[in-house]
């Protein structure tokens, strides 16, 4: 056999021109798997109407209660449009309630983030009864907001309360309607109240975040010579930033959606001094009967609420996505 015919040979086993190709085996599909598919919907479903029947439904509720002037009894029949919006946007008492809500958001975040950082850099350390400080500092989060209310509703009462007693023992005279009856400082002290409550729960979400971080980094930075606020200042912090971000996410919410503690505490007084967006709209539902008012008013709550959370996921929680670095590093 000749080159030129073992080449052509070769050419047709190898399938040039079009000849001598395999043929494709067909693509098998993979057969459904019913089974996962019920588990899914055995365990999804449930949650589902659940959702719909305590978030959706009520909401679209509200929406409805909104553009209506109905004080609770029959039909809703005196169709209004706009106008709730416009008297809870014009309204001063809602407007201040807003502010009071921001207010704590900001307070909260800037009073709440350096404590919880000190405190759980402190608890990290190898120390006696370690596991003991932990729980005590986490005991206010688990109370019930009624029951934390209740408790600084009392110590706070005008000169008879226990705070008032023990500022008068070493020579101090309270406020003369307290410090929940002073316009000037019931917001104050309802900050400080709710410091106590939920400064718990950060420390314990930043010190599941602290042991994420490398020991091993720890111990690079004592070698190199660094002190140990250096190492926590440049090391131990930058990488507890996801951790941070998230809690200051969830501080946000929390702040925005605050009844519980102002009601017990103040219900929203005196004199609107301590209103927050939530107390204002139960007010205008349950004490004067204007559902259409209060309608609007936790659209107006869900709104704020749902801007603010998605400008955050927006331009802070996005830092931690590392889809977004890929797409920074294609650029």
């Amino acid at each position: 056999m000749t080159a030129t015919s073992t080449q052509a040979a070769a050419l047709r086993d190898n399938g040039e021109g079009g000849r001598g190709q395999r043929p494709l085996s067909p693509v098998r599909k993979r057969p459904v798997n019913w089974r996962m598919g019920l588990e899914i919907a055995v365990f999804v479903l449930p949650a589902l109407v659940l959702f719909f029947m305590f978030v959706v439904w009520p909401m679209l509720r509200a929406v409805q209660f909104s553009v209506y002037r109905w004080k609770g009894f029959g039909p809703l029949t005196d169709f209004v449009g706009l106008r709730n919006y416009v008297s809870v946007l014009t309204n001063d008492v809602f407007l201040g309630a807003l502010g009071h809500n921001l207010f704590i958001v900001v307070a909260s975040i800037a009073i709440q983030l350096p404590l919880g950082i000190a405190v759980a850099l402190l608890l990290n350390r190898k120390m006696k009864f370690q596991g003991l400080l932990r729980t005590i500092v986490f005991v206010p989060y688990i109370l019930a907001e009624v029951i934390a209310g209740v408790v600084w509703f009392q110590l706070l009462q005008p000169r008879y309360g226990v705070i008032d007693t023990l500022l008068a023992a070493v020579g101090i005279q309270g406020p003369e309607q307290g410090f929940l009856g002073t316009p000037e400082l019931a917001l104050w002290t309802v900050m400080v109240v709710l410091t106590w409550k939920y400064l718990g729960f950060a420390i314990i979400l930043f010190l599941a975040g602290l042991q994420g971080v490398p020991q091993e980094l720890d111990e690079a930075a004592q070698i190199d010579g660094a002190s140990w606020w250096q190492t926590q200042r440049f090391i131990t912090i930058p990488l507890l930033g996801p951790t941070l971000r998230t809690w200051a996410f969830l501080s946000m919410v929390g702040s925005l959606q605050l009844f519980d503690m102002v009601w017990i505490l103040t219900g929203g007084g005196p004199a609107n001094a301590t209103t927050t967006m939530a107390t204002f709209l139960i007010t205008e539902g349950t004490r004067r009967s204007n559902y259409g008012i209060a309608g609007a008013a936790s659209v107006v709550l869900f709104v704020v609420a749902l801007t603010m959370a998605l400008l955050y996921q927006r331009f802070i929680l996005s830092r931690d996505n590392p889809d977004n670095d890929k797409r920074k590093a294609r650029r």
